[in-house]
């Protein structure tokens, strides 16, 4: 059961190209929004869409292909896990950010348009 306790899977779309960083040792780490998109009918019948954006972070080998292979407008399924951290913004306010951490990723597309 502790393996299903967090687990994240999402279908969207890129909102930008990823930001990558290289660090000492080899290590590689990607960022990038991810919108996914819901349609239900609303009280009137009328057919709403709604889109939630995600803030995912790729270590490795995913950061090498997101680095590689993904730009802006990209559709992707990922599986990952939710982490949040902390972090004192410029005016030396705390702030918190939840991310969802990549394990596995799958390419649907490579740009917009493509499927």
């Amino acid at each position: 059961m502790s393996t299903i306790c967090n687990n994240v899977q999402l279908i969207g779309n890129l909102g930008k190209d990823p930001e990558v960083k290289d660090f000492e040792g080899g290590k590689k780490l990607a960022k990038v929004s991810l919108a996914t998109k819901e349609f239900y009918k609303n009280d009137k019948g009328e057919k709403v869409s709604d889109t939630q954006w995600h803030n995912i972070v790729a270590w490795g080998r995913n950061a090498e292909v997101m680095e590689r292979y993904l730009k802006k407008g990209a559709e992707v399924a990922i599986l990952g896990k939710l982490v949040t951290r902390n972090y004192l913004d410029k005016d030396g306010s705390k702030r918190y950010i939840t991310e969802v951490q990549i394990s596995e990723l799958h390419l649907l597309s490579s740009k917009p348009g493509d499927k």
